[in-house]
């Protein structure tokens, strides 16, 4: 699901079963010698999420990314998030990210890191070969999760 009105609509008669949201927390650095970098692992993440999303449709909401610079990095911001979603009905919350730097905050948040994969030359077909091999990864994470609860 995503975070659009047909999709919220159909979350808020659906609460119990659709109980996790995905939130991409996305780098943006835009200096000269950053910039094509972020914008490569910004594609990598935001395909890999919609990947994800598809796969998952029913089960969890693919919310809008949470982008961030180095200055206004925050995870008081991304704590605050959490608690947003979860007062709107969501059991589980679960950040993703191409940043290693949120793994030292998976205290606070439920943190998946992955680095990025420069997709953005790759034909069709190897881009969802990459995809399905990323998902590989992330499944035994959610199940682990909603295993939880």
């Amino acid at each position: 699901m995503f975070f659009n009105v047909k999709d919220v609509q159909q979350f808020q008669s659906q609460k119990d079963f659709i109980d996790t949201a995905l939130v991409p927390l996305l780098s943006l650095d835009f200096k000269d010698e950053k910039i094509r970098q972020s914008s490569s692992a910004a594609e990598f993440l935001m395909s890999l999420t919609a990947f994800v999303e598809q796969q998952f449709k029913g089960r969890l909401m693919l919310v809008p990314p949470f982008s961030y610079t180095e200055q206004t990095k925050s995870d008081l911001a991304v704590s605050l998030l959490k608690k947003e979603l979860q007062d709107a009905g969501f059991k589980h919350v679960l950040f993703i990210t191409c940043d290693h730097a949120w793994t030292s905050s998976s205290e606070q948040i439920d943190v998946i890191w992955l680095p990025a994969i420069p997709i953005e030359s790759m034909d069709q077909g190897v881009k969802k070969t990459i995809l399905e091999e990323q998902l590989k990864q992330i499944i035994p994470i959610l199940t682990s999760k909603w295993f939880q609860s």
